[in-house]
């Protein structure tokens, strides 16, 4: 095993030479040997896109800094799985393909540099683009034939702006990112998809809340996965697990299996610990306890729609803490993000065929949970009327809304099609065995309204 410093590959930490080839060539050096450990140094180390090989660790030593260059010319297709559904992307800015014993350790920062990549989305979004313009994008979609009826969660897939992960990992085992600070990347944070055994300990994750598609942690399509103290403050959901959208994740079927998440904090995001809404392989054995998620959108958060499919099942949530929330417990199966057509089908009220696109939700624990403040409503658990909500259990929470908010209660989730409520009340709408023990809920003129 070699120990290998990047510095000794030419590499300048002035924060301007970019030193991709510095990279390129330690990793060559460390997969000739049959693996290694790359140290870099403090200072400010400006990159294009890295590839990590097989049992190798890159270790960040307390002050460096790796920054990425934020031209998307520079960061070429690459095989992914974008919001669900697998195509060519950009390169992630620090990816791990078809490798084992891969680890990301140390007291430094990865930084993502993402504020062009937010600007450049939010512009695309602003005048409508609708189709490729940029030769990167067109060269996506020639790559990705069809992409125009491929799902999305509100991205940009039309416009094939595939922009890259920060940290991904596809088709790995044995990975382990553990004390780094990661910050401002373009698109989701850390993705490992199709990873098994997986270990995060101890990162840190930070983007603006104002930064569009930010996730901190999308486990995706992985099995067995620790995420253990870390700290995550984004611009979307917080910690999230998934496994594919639609018939392209039925098509692949791997489901996430086994995760456990302890003792995390989660700040700002849309969702502090989610599940979906790419729900399409399944996901069970997923576990939390003992986390802050204070001052998130929505504390717990379970999303999916028709179309997405999926069983949902073998939750449990303990101990878990929600204050200053818009809504603490969010089950939502009429999630809207990625659908323009608010008559469409996917939201009627009326029961339609169930179908291999049918997702479900069933065997959900939720215990010793508290949120004070919720400024939209106290929960809000909405299941399918062809597939309710089944086996739900939550006892021992507390709940407190904050009834001089000005938040409405149709703000508790992002849905289309759903009647208005106007009680900050915890709405129950079809999840006929749900089992509440020993909740108390204060501040609404009713504790729950049942649908």
């Amino acid at each position: 095993m070699k120990n290998l410093n990047l510095k000794d590959f030419g590499a300048k930490p002035d924060g301007v030479f970019n030193n991709g080839e510095a990279f390129k060539t330690a990793f060559e050096e460390i997969a000739k040997n049959g693996g290694g450990k790359l140290t870099v140094d403090a200072g400010n180390w400006l990159t294009g896109p890295i590839d990590i090989p097989s049992d190798t660790t890159l270790e960040l030593s307390e002050g460096a800094r790796i920054v990425f260059v934020d031209d998307p010319a520079l960061y070429p297709p690459a095989f992914t799985r974008w919001e669900g559904v697998e195509c060519y992307g950009m390169h992630a800015l620090v990816r791990s393909a078809d490798s084992k014993n891969v680890k990301i350790t140390g007291k430094g920062t990865i930084d993502g540099n993402g504020e062009k990549w937010w600007k450049t989305v939010k512009d695309k979004k602003a005048r409508k683009q609708s189709k490729p313009e940029e030769p990167y994008e067109i060269a996506l979609a020639k790559l990705n034939p069809g992409y125009e009826n491929q799902a999305g969660g509100g991205g940009g897939r039309e416009t094939q702006f595939l922009r890259p992960a920060l940290i991904e990992f596809i088709n790995c085992e044995n990975v382990v990112l553990e004390g780094i600070k990661i910050v401002d990347s373009p698109f989701w944070t850390v993705h490992p998809v199709y990873v098994k055994n997986l270990t995060l300990e101890k990162i840190h994750i930070e983007n603006p809340y104002t930064a569009p598609n930010t996730d901190g942690i999308d486990v995706d399509s992985c099995e067995n996965v620790k995420i253990i103290d870390c700290f995550v403050a984004v611009g979307d959901d917080g910690i999230c697990i998934k496994s594919g959208s639609g018939p392209d994740g039925i098509r692949v079927n791997r489901p996430t299996v086994n995760v456990e998440v302890k003792g995390c904090t989660v700040r700002n995001a849309h969702g502090g610990i989610v599940v979906g809404s790419e729900t399409a392989a399944g996901m069970s054995g997923i576990h939390a306890s003992d986390c802050d998620l204070s001052g998130t959108d929505r504390g717990i958060r379970i999303k999916s729609r028709r179309g997405r499919g999926g069983d949902i099942n073998d939750i449990e949530l303990k101990n878990l803490v929600m204050n200053d929330t818009l809504c603490p417990i969010a089950m939502n199966m009429y999630y809207k993000c990625g659908i323009t057509d608010t008559k469409s089908p996917l939201f009627s009220l009326e029961k339609m065929p169930v179908t291999s696109e049918t997702p479900r939700i069933h065997n959900v624990k939720i215990i010793g949970c508290k949120g004070t403040g919720c400024k939209a409503s106290a929960g809000f658990i909405v299941g399918l009327p062809e597939m309710p909500i089944d086996n739900l259990e939550i006892r021992d929470c507390h709940f407190t809304t904050d009834e001089s908010s000005d938040r409405s209660p149709m703000e508790s989730d992002m849905f289309y099609g759903l009647p208005e409520v106007s009680v900050k009340s915890f709405r129950v709408r079809n999840a006929p065995g749900a089992k509440f023990e020993n909740v108390t809920i204060e501040g609404p003129k009713e504790t729950f309204i049942y649908e």
